[in-house]
């Protein structure tokens, strides 16, 4: 019996429910709450406890060799998910196994007394959560119909912002405690994965599928599938445009916009929530017109687009407040265009049956790489123009703008 592509044709024919889609978001969100926070405040934090004459420079190096982990090992998972043979299914091991690892790892990075031992366990915790974004990726095109991945899409698409959120609140939340700030977040996420795990029916391997070589894990030709191409370019620059504001955004507030150091986690929660707030009506709304509508590209293009302008808005502000109205612009378009990207991507996948964890994991180097390449560009920028966010964010902007036209030759989506 050819059990993997049997398990995935019966989902693919029935409708999901709004309980599946429920846990499956609480799952995602829990992993952007443990993964995220560190990245958008609490390594920082970490970093200037350790070094506070060299903080900047050593926050780079942390996060963008974090994030070649997660680059390589997001498609290497992705592809072991999709040829485990385990009698709890396909996806669920490296659920539950990532998860804990995850969560480990966190706690050597809270407990670390040395910038090395950050290093070591934000490797090691990137490594692990990719496991778990690997295998949570994937259930899309294992238990979703077409018709419906808009929709779901949608509601996934509101995941990161609101753990970037959840975890602001936490981490402001809590008082003194460095330890509590790394791991109450982690324990918040690691629960929801749970619960999704142990509730979700898996796929199962067939194990009359052939391995393909190792190199076809990193793969994915462009000349035989240029719409999966241009849409992993596309994805690529509009990540990297985002990566500038979420790498830097802490530094941002404190050095042109002179915002405290006691403040910045405050500020941070404030600006995410303006965020989230838009990205989680324009997710939902873009999700289920794109079904309605039969259309993904031009929610697609669209979202890019104001994405972009929201990266200049911040760009030239003057003030918290003028900060913000770019914030809120960055939501628009992250609301439109990850809501939908998610869907078009799903129906430009070289083999939904045999790959679709591989493949998506490929995706997914597009949310890793780009959080390697805006530390490193970063101070560049910031040297070509004598320190000035201003030309810092214009360039993000410019990147994003282009990731929208890289979306325009994808033909077999309308």
């Amino acid at each position: 019996m050819d059990t993997g592509i049997a398990v995935t044709s019966a989902a693919s024919a029935r409708r999901v429910g709004w309980r599946f889609v429920l846990v499956y978001a609480l799952a995602y969100t829990g992993t952007w709450i443990a993964l995220l926070t560190p990245v958008v405040i609490t390594i920082s934090l970490k970093i200037r406890e350790l070094t506070p004459g060299d903080a900047a420079g050593n926050h780079s190096l942390v996060l963008s060799v974090g994030a070649f982990f997660a680059l390589v090992c997001n498609p290497l998972f992705g592809r072991l998910s999709d040829r485990t043979s385990s009698h709890f299914g396909m996806r669920r091991p490296w659920l539950i196994g990532g998860v804990i690892g995850g969560a480990v790892a966190l706690l050597i990075v809270a407990r670390a007394e040395s910038v090395a031992l950050v290093l070591i366990g934000w490797c090691l915790a990137q490594m692990s959560f990719n496991a778990v974004l690997a295998a949570l990726v994937a259930v899309l095109p294992d238990q979703v119909p077409a018709g419906q991945r808009g929709t779901v899409a949608g509601v996934i698409g509101t995941c990161m912002p609101l753990g970037q959120l959840a975890g602001t609140f936490i981490v402001d939340s809590i008082s003194e405690s460095l330890l509590a700030k790394f791991m109450v977040p982690a324990l918040v996420g690691a629960a929801a994965i749970l619960v999704f795990a142990f509730a979700l029916t898996d796929r199962h391997f067939d194990r009359t599928q052939p391995v393909r070589e190792t190199v076809s894990w990193y793969w994915v030709n462009p000349r035989r599938y240029p719409d999966f191409a241009w849409a992993w370019l596309s994805r690529f620059l509009v990540v990297l445009g985002t990566a500038f504001l979420t790498t830097y955004q802490p530094f941002y507030l404190t050095e042109k916009l002179g915002v405290p150091a006691s403040e910045v986690s405050g500020r941070v929660f404030g600006s995410m929530l303006v965020q989230a707030s838009l990205v989680v009506a324009l997710s939902l709304i873009g999700g289920r017109l794109s079904d309605a509508l039969q259309r993904r590209k031009v929610f697609v293009i669209g979202g890019a687009i104001a994405y972009a302008i929201g990266l200049w808005l911040i760009a030239l502000a003057d003030s918290y407040t003028t900060f913000l109205v770019g914030m809120a612009w960055t939501g628009i378009g992250h609301g439109l265009y990850f809501a939908v990207d998610l869907a078009l991507v799903t129906e430009v996948l070289p083999d939904r049956q045999r790959d679709a964890a591989k493949d998506l994991g490929i995706l997914n180097v597009t949310n890793a790489l780009p959080q390697s390449v805006a530390p490193l560009l970063g101070p560049a920028i910031l040297a070509l123009s004598g320190g000035d966010y201003a030309w810092l964010f214009f360039t993000a902007g410019a990147i994003a703008l282009v990731g929208s036209l890289a979306i325009l030759p994808v033909r077999r989506v309308r």
